[in-house]
């Protein structure tokens, strides 16, 4: 254990640092397909159930209007956290009829792209800005890729145990940069050790046959509807899932803030010669915000990003550069399908875990060596993460997986310690106790289940998750949400109906003058 490190979990045991730490934060935002009860992917128009996708903060879609995404508040407990989560669930199977809630996070048997419902956010011109960004993503990436779900997890470190760090360290630059230049560091330990996430929680070793659309690929067959790798952790966050040549050369590492929030710039407003044959529109009508290398900043496919809470109007790298880091989304964590949320409280009270020990262990610099080795050690566990005695980089050297991780997660020991005393409970000590486990037998792990389920009810993978999403909307359904309850999510999406009215009425100039200011503001 390093002494920077030693001295920094110190602090934060003294019992004025323990009761700050009870008001980290930490909000979830889980994306899963609208299908039919037969596994069909779901054609339907966004429930207005549900509310308007534009205005709606707990509800929306993503890229398709079968692609739902439930937003939670950031919440002081993870258990709070999850709390919410389930009421969305809980109310959204409450309203869709004849669908359910698709369980894992790569899609069933797709129907043909061109069928596939790119999200409509209304007549607006921010919500056909909107449209046009997903139009973007189809021609560029294809609109398959776009159907893969997954969990984006967000994690806040109190700005008063920044102050104390600081103080403590006594680094003289300011708040705002401290705090920024520590969540930096942050990621950098994340993407040093991410690979550990996608072993113990991957989720998709397997995938149906049409995902693929004939392309090469040296996957196995499981059986004639069925692809996957047999040590296979997460094919999500393999080079078959998010995959783009144009961001191949975009991958900041993380050395400071303003290196990466420039990388970004750069992409934004760079054009791309692939992209600029498509052209931003034809016949009049909009097929992509721009030919650049990103159309904008959420475009960049990444495990973590650095965040802040935009203003009306604000580009997330602007609000970046004003104002510093706010928090983390962690972006590479699989849905579970043998859960209902796709993701519980102990996996969320590991996740705490590994992220403030990310945050308090020392962060050197990513080297020019180190950088790439932590991308070929991530898509190593990836691809094959349960491989007997696999190998991973660590310092210019060969390194078994399962000793990395044993010695990985005996450091975060303290760590979960320290949450258990603030929070008042044993259940981060637990959680991490219930990952040594998965090291010591990968049968235990996600990925290993789901491949032994299949293999227990002969089924492919898309029967497979057809079964758990049927007995997920049950679970989900009994005992039905409490009335006040149904009543406060219901007068929400009344309310973001009325929001987005409101939005198109205010509306005085056409789409194309909008664009061409919207455009000019990213010069």
């Amino acid at each position: 254990m390093s002494d920077t490190y030693s001295r920094r979990l110190a602090l934060l045991s003294q019992p004025e640092a323990l009761a700050q730490l009870k008001h980290c934060l930490h909000g979830i935002e889980r994306e899963s397909l609208r299908v039919e009860r037969n596994g069909r992917l779901a054609l339907t128009p966004h429930p207005k159930a549900l509310g308007s996708a534009l205005t709606h903060s707990s509800i929306t879609t993503d890229y398709s209007e079968a692609l739902l995404e439930f937003i939670t508040d950031a919440l002081p407990d993870s258990a709070q956290t999850l709390a919410q989560l389930e009421e969305i669930h809980r109310f959204t199977i409450s309203q869709l009829e004849q669908e359910v809630l698709w369980s894992p996070s790569m899609p069933g048997h797709l129907p043909k792209e061109e069928l596939i419902p790119i999200g409509q956010y209304g007549s607006s011109n921010v919500g056909q800005l909107k449209h046009v960004y997903r139009k973007g993503l189809a021609v560029r990436y294809g609109k398959t890729m776009q159907c893969i779900a997954g969990i984006h997890y967000n994690f806040s470190l109190p700005d008063s145990i920044w102050t104390l760090l600081r103080a403590a360290e006594g680094d003289t630059r300011s708040e705002k940069e401290y705090q920024s230049a520590r969540y930096i560091g942050l990621i950098r330990n994340f993407r040093r050790y991410s690979w550990l996430l996608m072993y113990l929680f991957g989720a998709s070793p397997a995938l149906d046959i049409s995902f693929l659309r004939g392309r090469n690929h040296q996957l196995e067959s499981f059986d004639e509807d069925t692809l996957y790798l047999p040590y296979a952790t997460s094919l999500r966050m393999s080079d078959l899932g998010y995959q783009s040549n144009a961001q191949a050369g975009l991958t900041p590492c993380y050395n400071d803030l303003s290196s990466y929030t420039d990388s970004l710039r750069r992409a934004v407003s760079t054009p791309y010669p692939d992209y600029e044959k498509i052209g931003s529109k034809k016949d009049g009508e909009w097929l992509q915000i721009n030919t650049n290398i990103l159309q904008i900043e959420n475009e960049y496919y990444s495990t973590m990003r650095p965040k802040r809470i935009t203003q009306d109007g604000e580009r997330p790298v602007d609000a970046l550069i004003a104002r510093g880091i706010q928090y983390v989304e962690a972006r590479c964590i699989d849905i579970n399908p043998f859960l209902p949320l796709g993701i519980d409280l102990p996996q969320a009270r590991f996740l705490d875990t590994f992220l403030l020990f990310c945050a308090l262990q020392d962060s050197p610099l990513l080297g020019d060596t180190e950088c790439p080795a932590a991308t070929d050690n991530f898509l190593a566990v990836v691809k094959q993460g349960r491989k007997p005695n696999l190998q991973l980089q660590r310092g210019g050297e060969l390194v078994s997986m399962k000793a990395w991780g044993e010695e990985l997660l005996t450091q975060m020991q303290a760590c979960a310690k320290l949450l258990d005393d603030s929070y008042a409970t044993t259940e981060h000590v637990e959680a991490l106790n219930r990952q040594v486990e998965k090291l010591n037998n990968p049968d235990l792990t996600p990925s290993a289940q789901v491949l032994a389920s299949m293999r227990e009810q002969q089924c492919s993978f898309s029967q497979f998750a057809l079964k758990q999403s049927l007995q997920h909307a049950q679970t989900l359904s009994t005992p039905p949400l409490d009335a006040e309850l149904i009543a406060h999510y219901q007068a929400l999406a009344e309310q973001s109906h009325q929001a987005q009215q409101a939005i198109e009425q205010q509306d005085n100039c056409s789409f194309d003058e909008y664009m061409a200011d919207y455009l000019a503001s990213a010069e």
